[in-house]
């Protein structure tokens, strides 16, 4: 059984920054993570995925802002956030899938094993 923990929420200003962290436990070797986030009243959508190796992407709305990283050893991973928008306003969550052949990382279909997720609330 995989479980996942995320921290680092909380409320900013509009161009301000927040470091989201994500642990693991469980059998999460070779696995792909990935954050999702859904604001109110919208589907959860993807932000970021990071394989194993270090492959990654991102939403078109957050590259150049938003990096994304891992620690292996210590099965963490996590989300820089710069240059915060209003819009960024959302729940975050951490997600974690095994490797599949022809997985894209970016769909929430792929992922079986969500935490709970942590607010992020940014003012204009």
């Amino acid at each position: 059984q995989v479980q996942l923990v995320e921290s680092g929420g909380g409320l900013v200003q509009a161009g301000g920054s927040l470091r989201l962290s994500c642990a693991a436990s469980g059998r999460t070797f070779n696995y792909a993570m990935g954050w999702f986030r859904q604001a109110p009243g919208k589907e959860r959508e993807f932000v970021s995925h990071i394989t194993r190796s270090g492959g990654n992407a991102y939403a078109d709305s957050v590259k150049g802002r938003f990096t994304i990283s891992r620690d292996n050893a210590r099965n963490t991973m996590s989300l820089q956030i710069n240059s915060l928008k209003p819009e960024d306003t959302a729940v975050y969550y951490c997600a974690a899938a095994p490797r599949y052949t022809s997985a894209t990382y970016q769909l929430k279909g792929e992922y079986p094993y969500w935490g709970q997720g942590t607010q992020v609330t940014v003012s204009s």
